[in-house]
């Protein structure tokens, strides 16, 4: 039996998600999470096969919950399951330490197979996700591709809406250390304010 823990901040997504995994006779979910902060309490505490991880959860989430989980868990096996196929989300999250990546309009045939696939030791990238990683490994890397992985998650919140404060407060930073990295991501994208960064993220599809 291939035990399953789903992350995912929307109870709805959960349900969806179990329905499908309770069809199987070798799928079964054992525990649920609504937060990256409640992932990793279970991942500290348990021992789970696969780890389904939504991208985009309240505070803990993204590249910092995989590393913080790869940091507990070393040998836990991830599959993040998120909304975006931009190509960078894909790479990032696959060196960050996922052991594959699904976009959420992916069939359940394709959730069920990544998921024995990853548990048997594999590694699995949706096609759109693949696609676009083609698709950007071809037209050249778009300008956020140069950030950090810390720069990256700035920016995302940044384009949310969030302030310097909250941020902070989420990623474990001091204020000082968001409004630096927030000068470093208006230089590394050539913009000259938040509202421009806001428009650079929903163009190329960077909100949470």
């Amino acid at each position: 039996m291939i035990r399953v823990l789903i992350a995912d901040d929307h109870k709805i997504v959960r349900d969806g998600l179990k329905r499908i995994l309770a069809a199987t006779t070798d799928l079964h979910v054992v525990d649920e999470a609504a937060s990256g902060a409640e992932a990793l309490a279970l991942v500290k505490a348990n021992d789970y096969d696969v780890a389904l991880l939504d991208l985009s959860m309240p505070g803990l989430s993204g590249i910092d919950l995989i590393k913080r989980l790869r940091i507990e868990k070393p040998k836990q096996k991830l599959l993040v399951l998120s909304m975006h196929g931009e190509h960078q989300y894909a790479a990032r999250a696959l060196k960050a330490g996922a052991s594959g990546y699904l976009t959420k309009d992916s069939a359940a045939e394709q959730l069920v197979g990544a998921i024995r696939k990853i548990a048997a030791g594999g590694v699995h990238i949706s096609e759109a996700a693949a696609a676009s990683l083609v698709a950007g490994a071809g037209t050249g890397s778009p300008p956020h591709a140069a950030l950090s992985d810390r720069e990256f998650e700035v920016l995302r919140r940044l384009a949310s809406g969030l302030g310097p404060t909250e941020i902070a407060r989420q990623l474990h930073l001091s204020v000082k250390t968001v409004s630096t990295h927030k000068t470093r991501i208006l230089q590394k994208l050539d913009l000259g304010s938040t509202a421009e960064l806001v428009r650079y993220a929903l163009e190329h599809q960077l909100l949470q």
